[in-house]
């Protein structure tokens, strides 16, 4: 089969063009023909050599896929040979076939095309984890989403408004801030321009929000403590402003805020398993209800991905980088 692989550290070049021999699933798992892959953040951090690869996972980069299932052990499972699906996998998206676990492969939503499912399963799955799983958003809180244009952003905002929820962003141009709030954001604020705990506060009345995604860290840390509510919580989710912050733990204890981080890849089968049953139970019936709708930027062929990092290490793209296998 055709793949990207690594074929060192380094830029986008080192993306290259490779013959690999077609993976074998095992018990639990079936092959995927592949017809799109999403492009992550957490590609390029394993291209850099920042991501390390969880062991017996794939080498090459790709953490979503969406296809037609042609082989595995279907036996008693709720997928048939032929069935069109996506699915969160560890690696080895960015390729003409994938195996992928039979509990992380969600159905492609009716009416949509299967490049427009690749887009779901990364940041689909770590919306639901972090936002509403481990930050536990719910009844009629409000979220703040860091970085609201990006692939993630873009999933938690329209989930989040979906969902009943109050959702401000930040973005880095007026552009992105109305692309925000045309999928839902109360406001779009332009961090470049404008304080966004000050807009949070004067926005919430005083009160700040209850919940943050951010996947920035660094320096916004102490700003984001000063928009949360009382019980508000930050959910972390990636380190793009730096991994050192001073924090004014006075507040945190005086105001029983909680800050969290997670990482979703080399979490067990069984808890994204479970995140995947979350989704289908409650997410999905939105997709079909056409609620949420795929954000996609701009779509490369695979032997252009080198292209699409660069692309994404741009920050020029609203929503999400795919590649047409």
């Amino acid at each position: 089969m055709r793949a990207i692989e690594i074929t060192q550290f380094g830029g986008p070049e080192v993306l290259q063009l490779c013959e690999r021999p077609r993976p074998v699933p095992k018990s639990g798992e079936v092959l995927i023909k592949v017809h799109a892959a999403g492009i992550n953040r957490p590609d390029v951090f394993q291209r850099t050599g920042n991501y390390p690869v969880p062991p017996g996972a794939s080498d090459l980069p790709g953490l979503e896929v969406a296809g037609e299932i042609v082989g595995g052990d279907l036996t008693g499972q709720p997928f048939l040979r032929g069935d069109l699906v996506c699915a969160l996998v560890q690696g080895g998206g960015y390729a003409e076939y994938c195996v992928a676990p039979i509990s992380q492969c969600l159905p492609v939503p009716p009416g949509w095309t299967a490049l427009e499912a690749a887009s779901l399963p990364e940041t689909f799955f770590t919306v639901w984890s972090n936002v509403f799983d481990r930050a536990h958003l719910s009844g009629k809180e409000t979220l703040l989403v860091q970085g609201g244009s990006s692939g993630i952003g873009v999933t938690a905002i329209q989930m989040a408004v979906a969902l009943g929820h109050r959702v401000f962003a930040t973005a880095g141009s007026e552009e992105k801030c109305r692309a925000c709030e045309a999928l839902g954001a109360e406001l779009g604020i332009n961090y470049r321009t404008q304080d966004f705990a000050a807009v949070i506060k004067d926005k919430t009345g005083g009160k700040g929000v209850d919940v943050i995604l951010d996947m920035v860290g660094g320096d916004y840390l102490p700003r984001e403590i000063n928009c949360l509510a009382d019980d508000g919580r930050i959910a972390l989710i990636a380190l793009l402003g730096g991994a050192k912050a001073e924090l004014d733990l006075g507040q945190v204890l005086r105001r029983r805020l909680t800050i969290s981080g997670s990482t979703l890849r080399p979490r067990s089968l069984a808890f994204k398993a479970a995140i995947a049953q979350h989704l289908l139970n409650t997410v999905w019936p939105l997709l079909t209800q056409k609620k949420i709708k795929p954000v996609i930027f701009r779509s490369f062929p695979l032997e252009q991905a080198a292209d699409a990092h660069t692309l994404m290490e741009s920050s020029a793209h609203v929503g999400k980088i795919m590649l047409q296998v």
